[in-house]
């Protein structure tokens, strides 16, 4: 395919925004749209469940790019306008209003929408974390909570937790591991992360199914729990995970499955990428499809999704990596543990509170995690190359010029 006159890239998040810069950053001197359901500038959204909700950061220092920054790509934002179908074969976006975007390449950047579980939305007191509007509702109700349960103990909800705490907030976190986190960090280092929680004061509600609210005249009360009881609250955060946002494009002609199905390049149909938490791509060094939600993964697969655009037919097979801070501790985990791996400390000392973890299965290594040793971590990503680097493609399977 040519390189397009012109592209739209759905999504004003921080890959959407990436598409667009690395564009101009290659040199491409076509039309660039940029359509988004969010009015404001794009921002960052990490800091939302941290330095937000804590009030050490005001909005405006969560924007990616200031106005002037923005201004000098040269692109078309069209922000708070919902994409309401594509047509994948014309490449044409519909909005909300009745608009129609029509560009030689349209990239799907459209993120994440908070899971909301049966009986957990509607009353008073009950919040999600996904946007900065989210983030400044919640923050105003903590100021003037007593008791908070956050439920759901995966990144996000340990992350609230640990901020409402830290703001002197009495927390109760509940959800249905053994300890927040076990499925991205594993048994033994998810064990550590529940201890300091504890530390710190925050009430662990582990292997608790939550099936409904307790309230009184229209305001949550409380969490009730699958048979143990109710914990009271005042305010309840409900985090327990996200679906990609991908019900707009019901009829498109695309693949849809956990995500916007892609090959290998990020491409989901002619013309047609995806980037970010929305996209479920083929990773052809770990032979199957992935779909990764981390704000690294956002930046570094806009990139290759803009170098695809412009000719360069590159894979995607990046090494997963994120990290989380909480209660003074930053985790930083590079690949994927797998449930049957064994963490083994390759540095450090867990007593000490700084170590460096190299998970292991059958295979070899499958991941490194660092605690509060994110030099020493990043050191042993050499460990994984041969898990996450796809092997060299056949000189029969290259074509020749």
């Amino acid at each position: 395919m040519s390189t397009p006159s012109d592209v739209l890239v759905v999504g004003s998040g921080a890959a959407g925004l990436a598409v667009v810069e690395c564009l101009r950053r290659k040199g491409y001197g076509g039309r660039v749209t940029l359509l988004g359901e969010e009015t404001g500038a794009p921002y960052d959204r990490p800091p939302l469940s941290k330095q937000v909700l804590a009030g050490t950061w005001d909005a405006e220092r969560t924007h990616l790019r200031t106005r002037d920054v923005l201004d000098a790509l040269d692109a078309e934002f069209v922000l708070g306008e919902r994409a309401s179908a594509l047509d994948a074969a014309s490449r044409t976006v519909r909005t909300a209003s009745g608009s129609e975007l029509r560009a030689g390449a349209v990239v799907l950047a459209t993120g994440l929408r908070p899971r909301r579980l049966p009986g957990l939305s509607g009353p008073a007191g009950v919040h999600v974390l996904r946007t900065l509007d989210d983030a400044a509702r919640l923050r105003t109700e903590l100021l003037e909570a007593r008791r908070a349960v956050v439920v759901g103990d995966g990144v996000l909800g340990a992350e609230i937790a640990a901020t409402a705490r830290l703001m002197g907030i009495d927390v109760t976190l509940a959800g249905p591991q053994a300890a927040p986190m076990e499925t991205q960090l594993g048994q033994d280092v998810a064990g550590r992360l529940a201890a300091l929680h504890t530390e710190h004061g925050v009430r662990l509600r582990p292997d608790t199914l939550v099936d409904g609210l307790a309230t009184d005249d229209g305001r949550v009360t409380g969490v009730r729990t699958a048979g143990s009881g109710t914990i009271p609250a005042d305010l309840v955060v409900s985090a327990v995970g996200s679906t990609p946002a991908t019900d707009w494009l019901e009829g498109s002609g695309l693949v849809l499955d956990d995500g916007v199905v892609c090959d290998s390049r990020c491409r989901a149909a002619d013309g047609v990428y995806a980037t970010g938490d929305v996209a479920r791509f083929d990773h052809e060094a770990l032979g199957r499809s992935v779909r990764l939600e981390n704000r690294t993964n956002a930046t570094e697969q806009a990139m290759l999704v803009a170098a695809n655009i412009l000719g360069e037919d590159r894979p995607y097979s990046p090494l997963p990596y994120f990290w989380t801070d909480q209660l003074g501790v930053k985790i930083q985990v590079y690949g994927v543990p797998t449930p049957t791996a064994t963490a083994h400390i390759v540095e450090g000392s867990p007593e000490q509170g700084r170590f460096v973890a190299l998970y292991t299965d059958d295979d070899g290594p499958v991941a490194v995690l660092g605690w509060n040793m994110p030099k020493q971590a990043r050191q042993h990503r050499g460990d994984l190359l041969g898990r996450y680097t796809p092997a060299p493609r056949p000189e029969s399977a290259v074509a020749t010029p």
